[in-house]
């Protein structure tokens, strides 16, 4: 019983989601390289900026829900979760981290998911970062608006 209870615990941290594991995530080496690649270098950044981390933007008819500031400190995490207004989870798709340019998004990346006008209320958002910790903030609408 202590097994299954184990691998439980396991398949959570993966995300596993209706018995198939969507990816299969490992602790990463944690030294630091003052390039913010670790999750030793980026959480602290995150953290003092969580505030940041999406925003939502009425534009052309539709709610644009942004991830810029999250990707921009990709190099730290494994994956990015979210649920619009209490739905279930799902994975935002990251471009990979380039260690000669960590910060830097590439042009052809997707930074932000188109919603209906005005039908996003609240936002989670949780993120695995790559020494396997994770970090979940809830967002109301009001409070990440962008002009």
């Amino acid at each position: 019983m202590k097994k299954i209870a184990q691998l439980a615990a396991v398949l959570t941290v993966l995300g596993v989601s209706h018995g198939v594991a969507e990816q299969e995530f490992v602790a990463e080496d944690q030294t630091p390289t003052g390039k913010f690649l670790t999750a030793t270098e980026v959480r602290p950044i995150l953290g003092a900026t969580k505030g940041n981390w999406i925003a939502v933007r009425e534009y052309n008819g539709q709610d644009l829900l942004y991830f810029t500031h999250l990707l921009a400190w990709r190099c730290g995490l494994h994956q990015i979760r979210f649920a619009v207004n209490g739905a279930e989870h799902e994975v935002f798709p990251m471009a990979p981290c380039n260690p000669d340019t960590p910060n830097a998004i590439p042009n052809d990346a997707t930074i932000y998911l188109q919603y209906p006008l005005t039908s996003i209320e609240t936002i989670e958002v949780e993120v695995l970062y790559d020494d396997m910790q994770t970090q979940t903030e809830t967002f109301a609408r009001k409070n990440v608006m962008t002009p």
